[in-house]
């Protein structure tokens, strides 16, 4: 986490817009079947292990992960830097209540952050140039796009170099966890690696397929590359 906010003040202080992602288990599932999502992910400069299930494989594939950077963790541990050093973020997604709850939430815990404009997730394709616009008049240092995937890391490519943001990030559902919307799951559940089981039960009509048989397909889908690996190893 500490490498991963010390290497975000550099690219603030560059001032050269990039994109940055998290990846899970869902998102490995989608850019097996999407090749453009994958080459977007593989071209992003600074890649965080947000799942336990990508911890879980890398201990199996032998591949050094430190630790679990959360998505919703960098989000708020970023937000606390950005009132500290006086950057300047911008929050886009969500329903407008929504978004809007953020603010506030964020400008009642942190007296001294600067957010330079906020909007919610709901727009047309003839929006974008005038949203694009106001976000690169803002000033932002950073910013929080919360859609889900693909489409937030679809949207942020597209105009990332319009932006003239230097850091921006994907942060899937946090804006409804600080807007108080949903909850987290409990400190234990995330140590133990159940936090997806936790989201499962408050949303299983939504979420079964995602977990149940997402889950399984990446575990097989491991396993697989680590069979490949084995044979591969000892020909």
């Amino acid at each position: 986490m500490e490498e991963t906010v010390q290497v975000v003040e550099q690219m603030i202080e560059n001032r050269v817009p990039v994109q940055h992602v998290v990846i899970n288990a869902l998102k490995v599932n989608l850019m097996r079947k999407d090749e453009e999502l994958r080459k977007i992910v593989n071209e992003c400069p600074l890649i965080n292990a947000d799942g336990a299930s990508i911890l879980l494989a890398a201990r199996l594939l032998k591949v050094p992960v430190k630790e679990r950077v959360t998505g919703f963790d960098l989000f708020v541990r970023l937000v606390e830097e950005a009132a500290d050093k006086h950057y300047k973020i911008y929050l886009f997604g969500a329903r407008e209540e929504v978004v809007k709850k953020v603010k506030s939430n964020l400008e009642e815990k942190y007296p001294s952050l600067q957010i330079a404009g906020y909007r919610n997730g709901y727009f047309t394709e003839a929006d974008e140039p005038e949203i694009v616009r106001d976000m690169a008049e803002s000033g932002a240092d950073m910013m929080f796009v919360a859609f889900s995937s693909p489409k937030k890391e679809y949207w942020i490519r597209k105009y990332l170099k319009q932006l003239n943001i230097p850091f921006v990030m994907g942060v899937g559902g946090s804006f409804d966890v600080i807007a108080g919307t949903t909850k987290r799951a409990p400190i234990w559940m995330q140590k133990c690696c159940m936090e997806w089981f936790y989201r499962f039960i408050q949303e299983p009509g939504r979420l079964w397929k995602r977990y149940l048989i997402g889950n399984i397909s990446f575990i097989m889908y491991v396993l697989g590359f680590k069979l490949k690996s084995l044979f591969h190893n000892n020909r």
